[in-house]
């Protein structure tokens, strides 16, 4: 099991403001920011719920990208809202919302392209 993941980004005050509203909808807020010096290195922001952050961004060092992440989702209108919210907040295209059944039945996902082009996907495996 993970508990936490994350990449390094090319500008984090960007990419903060594109995750704070593209995750929004999804129920993951950010839950904690540290310093570069702080961590002796790069600052970071880290992404969660319930006052756990399990998905960070950073600017230490060169871009990590592109990286594929996909974010659960508890039903299908979240996969939707996620979609809408990232591309509203300057993602690009990269699978609208609907059924991937080569993955299997109940595969529903959308996938969004993050201001480095990172491939970040939210995803229900629930029937409607």
């Amino acid at each position: 099991m993970i508990d936490h993941t994350g990449f390094t980004v090319s500008d984090l005050k960007r990419s903060r403001s594109f995750y704070l509203e593209a995750l929004r909808g999804l129920g993951i807020t950010l839950v904690m920011e540290v310093t570069a010096e702080q961590t002796g290195g790069g600052a970071h922001a880290g992404f969660g719920s319930d006052a756990k952050a399990f998905f960070w961004i950073g600017d230490q060092g060169r871009p990590s990208g592109p990286v594929h992440i996909a974010f659960l989702a508890n039903c299908r209108a979240r996969v939707d809202s996620f979609y809408q919210a990232a591309l509203k907040a300057g993602g690009r295209d990269n699978g609208a919302p609907g059924l991937r059944p080569h993955y299997h039945p109940d595969y529903y996902g959308a996938f969004v392209l993050d201001p480095d082009g990172n491939n970040i996907e939210a995803v229900c495996h629930r029937p409607p």
